[in-house]
């Protein structure tokens, strides 16, 4: 699968997009294996070593700008670490990845884990240390619109409005924790409604953003890391992501000083993913609300995935049968 990638327009998503899925596509084969085994650690490790070798295997210089932790947490898919070629004529590249995002889904064979990875040309997203972030998350309708500064009722009352309904008829994600006891309050206090979700805010916020999933905005605190990821697929699909980083203790508030993060800014969708050519890949590994899950049966297997970029607009949700037995037909009514 490995290509020589060339500077030009729309270089990146016409020339990387498939194999990006096709990146997104072998971690979710390997960790699919796993579901409902009740062993997140093997399902991450199964999605992390395949999503590496197959990034391996490509022509380019990449660069990990958001991972799985530290160097020294290997065999994580680390910050820093290079992937790819790196031949000298080899276009340079900034990779965003999640190999699982929904690792414990995955083990209790739980709805909406994917693979998920974001590219850039070099710079185009913002390097997040791993720690908590606020986020508010909708479609393209409040885009432009909503300000996490604001009190709760307020931006539903805005969303509400974008969408021409009622804040009744609205539909919030959140995560479900402790630290979103106020939130939820809140939320209900407005009068709208909640889904609550163990895990996979980047699944949340894509929901949000695409019409017919009843998923009209995300709020709360999680991952950071998740939340670049998260601003990669709005740039891609018109949304908005409004953000504050989050640090939960000292060691972390430094971190991110060093790294340049602003404790005090509201980041918006442009300041987390700032690249004008930006790729965003998924593959389902459970079944979901955006993507079906991947399907095992005798003669191979099949994928659904979806790739979109952020210069031309497009997205495409691709439905892949992997044969591995060529002597058995396939029949695509029956899985």
């Amino acid at each position: 699968m490995s290509r020589r990638i060339t500077q030009g327009a729309h270089s990146l998503e016409r020339r990387f997009a498939d194999d990006f899925v096709q990146v997104c596509e072998a971690a979710a084969l390997s960790s699919g294996r796993l579901m409902g085994r009740g062993d997140r650690h093997a399902a991450d490790q199964a999605a992390t070593e395949a999503m590496r070798d197959t990034l391996n295997q490509m022509t380019m210089r990449g660069t990990i700008v958001i991972g799985e932790g530290e160097r020294d947490e290997a065999p994580m898919l680390y910050i820093g670490e290079k992937v790819g070629s790196w031949q000298d004529d080899d276009i340079e590249i900034d990779i965003a990845v999640d190999p699982l995002e929904g690792t414990n889904l995955v083990a209790n064979g739980m709805p909406n884990a994917i693979a998920v990875l974001a590219v850039s040309t070099k710079g185009g997203l913002v390097h997040a240390p791993d720690t908590y972030m606020e986020k508010l998350i909708v479609g393209p309708a409040a885009a432009g619109k909503i300000d996490i500064t604001a009190p709760v009722k307020t931006n539903l009352a805005i969303i509400a409005m974008s969408l021409n309904r009622e804040i009744e008829d609205l539909t919030v994600m959140i995560l479900e924790r402790d630290r979103h006891a106020e939130l939820i309050e809140e939320v209900r206090a407005a009068g709208a409604r909640i889904r609550l979700i163990g895990d996979g805010d980047v699944t949340a916020a894509i929901a949000a953003a695409v019409r017919g999933t009843a998923v009209h905005a995300v709020m709360g605190i999680g991952g950071a890391p998740e939340g670049v990821l998260a601003a990669a697929a709005m740039k891609c699909l018109g949304g908005e992501i409004q953000a504050r980083f989050k640090p939960r203790n000292e060691e972390e508030a430094a971190r991110c000083v060093r790294m340049g993060i602003d404790l005090d800014k509201v980041y918006s969708t442009n300041d987390l993913a700032p690249g004008e050519e930006i790729i965003f890949a998924a593959t389902g590994v459970t079944e979901g609300d955006t993507l079906h899950g991947v399907r095992y049966f005798g003669s191979g297997c099949r994928t659904y995935s979806m790739v979109m970029g952020a210069k031309s607009g497009l997205i495409r949700f691709i439905d892949s049968v992997h044969v591995t037995d060529k002597r058995n037909p396939v029949s695509l009514s029956r899985y």
